[in-house]
């Protein structure tokens, strides 16, 4: 994931603690302690993704960077953090096109998942499962193994995503068929047999162990 946060946060304790959960995250981060450093970033057009920014930042303050982005950025997503819970402000930031407001004291955990939830929204964030070297793109229905796309129909990528959810254990035609034709659909567990084939064809490695007499289950690489 090579998503790049811009935290803008003049409180030491504040800034460590939201940069350390975000890297946690799996996201790149720039952290700035005052609104100068913030605004020379913005005026240079670094390839930021997401904004968090103090209201109370000494320089520039926080409301005005914001609308240093909207200017700069566009539509770029900002989340605005302060210690004024008062609407007025809130109404404020949101006037000047904030996609998010937090108050102080708040949650790094909860915090992180507003930035998430806000990634995903503006797509720049994808749900993704993985298992070893399969990828599955769920927001786009795509496969991948070591990074390189492959070819699959909905339904083997559905067989795969449904092994891989339950990857610890064994299913058996029928739930195979259950999850991916629904429970009305009354065709032969054959056809699953035929869609595991092809997956099996389509990758590298060899993925998908049968369990004699009982069904599929994905298959660990070391296996």
């Amino acid at each position: 994931m090579n998503i790049t946060i811009m935290v803008a946060e003049d409180d030491p304790n504040i800034s460590e603690v939201v940069s350390e959960y975000l890297k946690a995250a799996g996201f790149i981060v720039i952290s700035v302690s005052d609104g100068k450093k913030a605004a020379e970033i913005i005026e240079n057009g670094s390839a930021i993704d997401l904004y968090i920014l103090d209201i109370m930042l000494p320089g520039p303050t926080g409301l005005e960077l914001l609308g240093m982005i909207r200017d700069y950025r566009g539509d770029a997503p900002v989340i605005m953090l302060t210690a004024l819970s008062d609407e007025h402000t809130q109404l404020h930031s949101f006037n000047k096109k904030a996609d998010d407001f937090v108050t102080k004291p708040f949650s790094p955990k909860v915090l992180v998942k507003r930035v998430e939830a806000l990634l995903h929204r503006c797509g720049k964030l994808r749900r993704t499962l993985e298992f070893g070297s399969v990828t599955i793109d769920i927001d786009n229905y795509e496969a991948y193994e070591d990074g390189n796309k492959v070819e699959l129909t909905l339904k083997e990528l559905e067989i795969l995503k449904a092994l891989i959810d339950r990857r610890n254990r064994v299913l058996s035609r029928q739930q195979l068929m259950d999850i991916v034709w629904g429970n009305d659909y009354f065709g032969d567990e054959r056809t699953v047999d035929a869609h595991i084939k092809n997956l099996r064809k389509k990758f590298n490695r060899e993925i998908i162990r049968t369990v004699k007499g009982v069904g599929y289950r994905i298959m660990e690489e070391d296996s």
